[in-house]
């Protein structure tokens, strides 16, 4: 088995996570929607007020794959949970147990954080994930649809979108925001 690492990123992994992520979006035949740029990234994960944490894994030096997750909660469990937003491993590092390894070490923070859930999304196409994350026990939540509101062109009350980066909800007035 080929020997790997899995650690915290740091700032100065910010622009291999860049590139990481770029890789995951032409994979998903997302790379037009990716808006990203470093200095976004490094405020998220390492910033003042960060959201999201980010795990490296590497193998002899090189990046292999990441994992980016944040803190959740549920009114259900009553206790904070995870939400992992991306996992990947590059193609030439798959079937070495990066993938396995990288989900393990997030549930294992949000373990250590109390967690009482740890979810994700998957896009329907890729069957091969699918299949690794039954393999986990994972379980796939038909019954629920993710549901998502962008910026432009929703028109939607009562959410008013300040920037790309910051909404506004609707307060008691018809026309006034109140930041959030």
């Amino acid at each position: 088995m080929t020997p790997f690492t899995i650690k915290p990123a740091t700032a100065k992994d910010a622009a291999i996570l860049l590139t990481l992520i770029r890789e995951l979006a032409e994979f998903e035949n997302l790379a037009h929607e990716l808006k990203v740029t470093a200095d976004s990234l490094r405020a998220a994960l390492f910033g003042k007020d960060a959201v999201a944490r980010a795990l490296v894994a590497r193998v002899d030096g090189e990046a292999a794959g990441y994992a980016v997750f944040y803190r959740t909660f549920s009114t259900f469990v009553g206790r904070p949970g995870i939400f992992l937003d991306d996992l990947y491993v590059r193609p030439q590092f798959r079937k070495l147990g990066i993938g396995r390894a990288l989900l393990e070490a997030v549930a294992k923070i949000g373990v250590e954080l109390g967690g009482g859930r740890f979810e994700w999304i998957a896009l329907r196409w890729n069957e091969n994930a699918f299949r690794f994350y039954r393999s986990l026990g994972a379980k796939v939540m038909d019954e629920w649809a993710l549901l998502r509101m962008n910026p432009s062109g929703t028109g939607v009350s009562p959410v008013c979108f300040k920037s790309e980066n910051q909404f506004q909800t609707k307060t008691h007035r018809r026309d006034a925001c109140a930041t959030t």
